[in-house]
Protein backbone atom coordinates (compact mmCIF):
# COMPACT_ATOMS: atom_id res chain seq x y z
CA UNK A 1 0.00 0.00 0.00
CA UNK A 2 2.94 2.25 0.90
CA UNK A 3 4.03 2.47 -2.89
CA UNK A 4 0.18 2.94 -4.16
CA UNK A 5 0.72 5.93 -1.63
CA UNK A 6 4.10 7.24 -3.76
CA UNK A 7 2.76 6.38 -6.82
CA UNK A 8 -0.58 8.84 -6.12
CA UNK A 9 1.45 11.39 -4.49
CA UNK A 10 3.54 11.72 -8.02
CA UNK A 11 0.64 11.80 -9.75
CA UNK A 12 -0.94 14.10 -7.88
CA UNK A 13 2.24 16.22 -7.96
CA UNK A 14 3.31 16.13 -11.33
CA UNK A 15 -0.58 17.04 -12.21
CA UNK A 16 -0.44 19.96 -10.31
CA UNK A 17 2.39 21.00 -11.68
CA UNK A 18 1.29 20.87 -15.04
CA UNK A 19 -2.36 23.13 -14.07
CA UNK A 20 -3.83 20.05 -15.00
CA UNK A 21 -6.79 18.63 -13.21
CA UNK A 22 -8.37 15.41 -12.47
CA UNK A 23 -11.14 15.70 -15.24
CA UNK A 24 -8.05 16.00 -17.51
CA UNK A 25 -6.30 13.14 -16.80
CA UNK A 26 -9.56 11.14 -16.56
CA UNK A 27 -10.06 12.01 -19.66
CA UNK A 28 -7.13 11.11 -21.67
CA UNK A 29 -6.61 7.40 -19.51
CA UNK A 30 -10.32 6.46 -20.25
CA UNK A 31 -11.82 6.25 -16.83
CA UNK A 32 -13.98 8.15 -13.74
CA UNK A 33 -12.50 11.36 -12.18
CA UNK A 34 -13.32 9.45 -8.86
CA UNK A 35 -10.94 6.74 -10.05
CA UNK A 36 -8.24 9.35 -10.66
CA UNK A 37 -8.96 10.74 -7.32
CA UNK A 38 -8.55 7.01 -5.95
CA UNK A 39 -5.54 6.70 -7.40
CA UNK A 40 -3.85 9.68 -5.89
CA UNK A 41 -4.83 8.67 -2.53
CA UNK A 42 -3.68 5.20 -2.97
CA UNK A 43 -6.69 3.58 -2.40
CA UNK A 44 -6.63 1.16 -5.82
CA UNK A 45 -4.18 -1.49 -4.56
CA UNK A 46 -3.18 -2.93 -7.90
CA UNK A 47 -3.11 -0.77 -11.27
CA UNK A 48 -2.88 -2.30 -14.53
CA UNK A 49 0.23 -1.20 -16.39
CA UNK A 50 -1.85 0.17 -19.22
CA UNK A 51 -3.23 2.39 -17.05
CA UNK A 52 -0.07 3.60 -15.51
CA UNK A 53 1.28 3.75 -18.85
CA UNK A 54 -1.49 6.14 -19.91
CA UNK A 55 -1.50 7.98 -17.09
CA UNK A 56 2.40 8.48 -17.54
CA UNK A 57 1.88 9.51 -20.94
CA UNK A 58 -0.38 12.17 -19.81
CA UNK A 59 1.53 13.69 -17.38
CA UNK A 60 4.97 13.24 -20.24
CA UNK A 61 6.83 11.46 -17.46
CA UNK A 62 7.96 7.70 -17.34
CA UNK A 63 6.09 5.26 -15.83
CA UNK A 64 8.65 4.14 -13.83
CA UNK A 65 8.83 7.38 -12.12
CA UNK A 66 5.17 7.09 -11.12
CA UNK A 67 5.78 4.01 -9.72
CA UNK A 68 8.70 5.13 -7.95
CA UNK A 69 11.66 2.44 -9.15
CA UNK A 70 13.24 5.54 -10.30
CA UNK A 71 14.39 9.07 -9.21
CA UNK A 72 14.07 10.33 -13.19
CA UNK A 73 11.16 11.60 -14.16
CA UNK A 74 11.66 11.66 -17.94
CA UNK A 75 11.60 8.26 -20.02
CA UNK A 76 14.91 6.60 -20.65
CA UNK A 77 14.45 3.28 -21.44
CA UNK A 78 11.24 0.59 -21.43
CA UNK A 79 9.61 -0.28 -18.23
CA UNK A 80 9.14 -4.19 -18.63
CA UNK A 81 6.12 -6.14 -16.90
CA UNK A 82 7.37 -8.67 -15.07
CA UNK A 83 9.45 -6.12 -13.16
CA UNK A 84 6.57 -4.70 -11.41
CA UNK A 85 4.75 -6.40 -8.81
CA UNK A 86 1.47 -4.71 -8.43
CA UNK A 87 0.15 -4.75 -11.53
CA UNK A 88 -1.95 -6.95 -13.20
CA UNK A 89 -2.00 -7.40 -16.97
CA UNK A 90 -4.93 -7.07 -18.82
CA UNK A 91 -6.51 -10.33 -20.11
CA UNK A 92 -6.69 -11.08 -23.74
CA UNK A 93 -9.60 -9.68 -26.09
CA UNK A 94 -11.71 -9.98 -28.68
CA UNK A 95 -14.34 -7.66 -30.11
CA UNK A 96 -18.29 -7.47 -30.44
CA UNK A 97 -20.78 -4.82 -31.36
CA UNK A 98 -22.38 -2.75 -28.28
CA UNK A 99 -26.07 -2.35 -29.88
CA UNK A 100 -27.64 0.43 -29.41
CA UNK A 101 -31.43 1.57 -30.74
CA UNK A 102 -32.55 -1.27 -32.44
CA UNK A 103 -33.79 -0.74 -36.08
CA UNK A 104 -37.55 -1.54 -37.28
CA UNK A 105 -37.21 -5.25 -38.98
CA UNK A 106 -33.52 -5.71 -38.95
CA UNK A 107 -31.44 -8.69 -37.26
CA UNK A 108 -29.88 -7.50 -33.68
CA UNK A 109 -26.42 -7.49 -35.49
CA UNK A 110 -27.21 -5.37 -38.34
CA UNK A 111 -25.02 -2.55 -39.13
CA UNK A 112 -27.74 0.15 -38.44
CA UNK A 113 -27.82 -1.33 -35.02
CA UNK A 114 -24.22 -1.01 -33.76
CA UNK A 115 -23.25 1.98 -31.68
CA UNK A 116 -19.57 1.00 -30.86
CA UNK A 117 -17.35 -2.02 -31.18
CA UNK A 118 -15.74 -2.96 -27.44
CA UNK A 119 -12.68 -5.18 -26.30
CA UNK A 120 -14.04 -8.10 -23.85
CA UNK A 121 -12.01 -10.79 -22.23
CA UNK A 122 -11.73 -13.83 -24.19
CA UNK A 123 -13.03 -15.83 -20.87
CA UNK A 124 -16.45 -13.88 -21.52
CA UNK A 125 -18.22 -15.86 -24.64
CA UNK A 126 -20.73 -13.39 -25.68
CA UNK A 127 -22.07 -11.99 -28.97
CA UNK A 128 -22.90 -8.80 -28.73
CA UNK A 129 -23.31 -6.11 -25.69
CA UNK A 130 -25.96 -3.52 -24.37
CA UNK A 131 -25.83 -0.57 -22.35
CA UNK A 132 -27.99 -1.00 -19.14
CA UNK A 133 -30.58 1.72 -18.68
CA UNK A 134 -32.57 2.24 -15.38
CA UNK A 135 -32.54 0.97 -12.12
CA UNK A 136 -34.58 -2.31 -12.35
CA UNK A 137 -31.78 -5.01 -12.02
CA UNK A 138 -29.62 -3.28 -9.47
CA UNK A 139 -30.64 -6.58 -7.50
CA UNK A 140 -28.29 -8.33 -9.22
CA UNK A 141 -25.57 -5.76 -9.26
CA UNK A 142 -26.47 -4.45 -12.54
CA UNK A 143 -26.60 -0.28 -12.77
CA UNK A 144 -27.72 2.44 -14.82
CA UNK A 145 -24.87 2.60 -17.52
CA UNK A 146 -23.37 -1.17 -16.90
CA UNK A 147 -22.51 -2.97 -20.42
CA UNK A 148 -24.05 -6.43 -20.34
CA UNK A 149 -22.59 -9.34 -21.75
CA UNK A 150 -25.50 -11.19 -24.65
CA UNK A 151 -24.85 -14.51 -25.63
CA UNK A 152 -27.11 -14.71 -29.15
CA UNK A 153 -29.64 -17.23 -28.37
CA UNK A 154 -33.47 -17.45 -29.44
CA UNK A 155 -34.68 -19.05 -26.19
CA UNK A 156 -33.20 -18.82 -22.45
CA UNK A 157 -34.14 -21.52 -18.81
CA UNK A 158 -36.93 -20.04 -16.85
CA UNK A 159 -35.21 -17.89 -14.52
CA UNK A 160 -32.27 -16.63 -16.43
CA UNK A 161 -31.80 -13.08 -17.22
CA UNK A 162 -32.04 -12.40 -20.84
CA UNK A 163 -32.05 -9.52 -23.28
CA UNK A 164 -35.49 -9.16 -24.57
CA UNK A 165 -36.79 -7.58 -27.50
CA UNK A 166 -40.21 -5.88 -27.03
CA UNK A 167 -41.31 -4.67 -30.07
CA UNK A 168 -38.14 -2.15 -31.35
CA UNK A 169 -36.79 -2.02 -27.41
CA UNK A 170 -34.83 -4.25 -25.85
CA UNK A 171 -34.57 -4.87 -22.02
CA UNK A 172 -33.24 -6.87 -19.43
CA UNK A 173 -35.16 -9.17 -17.32
CA UNK A 174 -35.68 -12.82 -15.74
CA UNK A 175 -37.71 -14.76 -18.36
CA UNK A 176 -40.56 -17.13 -17.36
CA UNK A 177 -42.13 -19.27 -19.26
CA UNK A 178 -45.54 -20.64 -18.86
CA UNK A 179 -47.89 -22.64 -21.07
CA UNK A 180 -50.16 -19.23 -21.80
CA UNK A 181 -47.77 -16.12 -20.95
CA UNK A 182 -44.32 -14.60 -20.54
CA UNK A 183 -43.49 -12.89 -17.43
CA UNK A 184 -40.20 -10.78 -17.82
CA UNK A 185 -39.34 -10.08 -14.23
CA UNK A 186 -37.15 -7.01 -12.88
CA UNK A 187 -34.63 -7.27 -10.16
CA UNK A 188 -35.91 -4.80 -8.23
CA UNK A 189 -39.23 -4.89 -6.03
CA UNK A 190 -40.17 -1.46 -6.85
CA UNK A 191 -41.11 -2.81 -10.22
CA UNK A 192 -44.08 -4.63 -11.48
CA UNK A 193 -43.07 -8.11 -13.40
CA UNK A 194 -44.25 -7.63 -17.47
CA UNK A 195 -47.03 -10.37 -18.21
CA UNK A 196 -47.55 -11.05 -21.87
CA UNK A 197 -50.35 -13.73 -23.38
CA UNK A 198 -52.30 -14.07 -26.40
CA UNK A 199 -51.27 -11.81 -29.38
CA UNK A 200 -49.41 -9.89 -27.28
CA UNK A 201 -46.03 -12.90 -27.32
CA UNK A 202 -46.05 -11.96 -30.99
CA UNK A 203 -44.33 -8.69 -29.57
CA UNK A 204 -41.71 -10.09 -27.99
CA UNK A 205 -38.52 -11.99 -28.91
CA UNK A 206 -35.86 -13.20 -26.72
CA UNK A 207 -32.46 -12.15 -28.27
CA UNK A 208 -29.96 -13.94 -25.93
CA UNK A 209 -28.55 -14.51 -22.50
CA UNK A 210 -26.97 -12.68 -20.41
CA UNK A 211 -23.39 -14.03 -19.61
CA UNK A 212 -21.62 -10.83 -17.72
CA UNK A 213 -21.77 -7.48 -17.30
CA UNK A 214 -19.21 -4.74 -16.48
CA UNK A 215 -19.65 -2.04 -14.09
CA UNK A 216 -18.44 1.66 -14.03
CA UNK A 217 -16.47 2.92 -11.38
CA UNK A 218 -18.04 6.41 -10.60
Amino acid sequence: MEKNIQTGKRIQSRREELGMNLGDIAKEVGVAVSTIQRYEKGKIEKIKLPVIEAIAKSLQVDPAWLLGQTEQMQPSSHIEVSSINNLIPLPKTYQIPLIGEIACGTPILAEENIEEILDVPQRIKADFALRCHGDSMIDVHIHDGDIVYIRKQSDVDNGSIAAVCIENSATLKRVYKYPDKLVLSPANPQYEPLVYTGDELSQVRILGKAVGFTSLIE
